[in-house]
């Protein structure tokens, strides 16, 4: 691993693109309704084309080992963030079950997808990169089936059928092309139209995530949201980063799997439970002051926990 300067110059072009997305939304150059359109670009197209052109002809993931554990280890962190903050929730003054149970969604969903993907190709290389969409399968599944059952209070067999999303189907296709070798055999202009798709996966989707930030920044105005940031950056920026490191540092798995661990035990907690919370009857506010905050307090920790992260675990 490089140097910490090495590591902010990896994370400042991040933070800039989703500046540029802040900005655009308060000059409204960038408008609430076009929102869903991007989104759905970018879900259904970008970043299938994205995956299949990191995972297609990837060495890492012909390991079979390794895409058993990575979707595992996805999983279990997921539900350790949610236990830990559930358990945590108590601690404040939310205002109903529901907010509390948002409050555990939140912070024990990481980003696993707009922030750490770009940091794995600037820092590692297409590898690490390609083991970080077969991690995201666990993450998936853990959102759909604990996520949901956790905002709904309902059986967990419910939302299954949500983890075979575009991205998830295209790690599939894209495994199978590297197992048997077919990458080889596909015109060279699919993969290259593959590749010049994907490159815009990421801006776009961190472009949309400023924006998101740029909706909600003013509503952090009262004690309890203050709390609520609060012990959501304690957990998600302090308590959680330390258990994924001493995960990433037992665990016998690949150099590229525990890259992965580090990048995403230095993430602050995903946009998407906002969307959840929204359509689930969970508590919206609850779910903007914890995804805001660490995402705000994250531009700053986020360098140090990589930096930090590598040396420990011995990358």
């Amino acid at each position: 691993m490089n140097a910490l300067p090495t590591v902010i110059g990896a994370v400042l072009p991040v933070f800039c693109i989703a500046g540029a997305g802040f900005v655009m939304r308060k000059v409204q150059w960038l408008t609430e309704e076009a929102d869903n359109s991007l989104l759905k670009v970018t879900v259904n197209l970008l970043m299938p084309c994205l995956i299949l052109d990191k995972v297609a002809n990837n060495e890492a993931v012909r390991h079979g080992s390794t895409v058993l554990l990575a979707p595992l280890v996805g999983f279990i962190t997921i539900a350790l963030g949610m236990g830990i903050a559930l358990a945590a929730a108590r601690l404040i003054s939310l205002p109903s079950p529901a907010a509390a149970r948002t409050f555990a969604l939140c912070v024990g969903i990481y980003n696993y997808g707009y922030v750490p993907m770009p940091l794995a190709e600037s820092l590692y290389d297409r590898e690490t990169v390609g083991v970080l969409f077969v991690h995201n399968v666990g993450v998936d599944a853990a959102l759909w089936t604990l996520g949901l059952m956790l905002l709904k209070r309902d059986r967990i067999g419910n939302g299954w059928s949500k983890v075979l999303n575009p991205p998830v189907i295209a790690i599939f296709l894209a495994l199978l092309i590297n197992f048997s070798g077919l990458h080889a055999r596909l015109w060279p202009f699919l993969l290259t139209t593959a590749r010049m798709l994907g490159q815009c996966a990421i801006p776009v989707g961190l472009i949309l995530i400023g924006a998101t930030i740029a909706d909600h920044a003013a509503e952090f105005h009262s004690a309890q949201a203050w709390g609520t940031v609060a012990l959501s950056c304690f957990l998600r920026l302090g308590l959680l980063p330390i258990l994924f490191l001493l995960i990433a540092r037992a665990l016998p798995c690949s150099v590229e799997l525990k890259r992965v661990i580090v990048l995403q035990a230095a993430m602050p907690s995903a946009v998407f439970p906002i969307v959840m919370a929204r359509h689930y009857q969970g508590d919206t506010s609850t779910a903007l002051h914890v995804v805001v905050g660490t995402s705000v307090f994250g531009f700053v920790t986020m360098p140090l926990w990589i930096r930090f992260g590598a040396r420990f675990v011995g990358i």
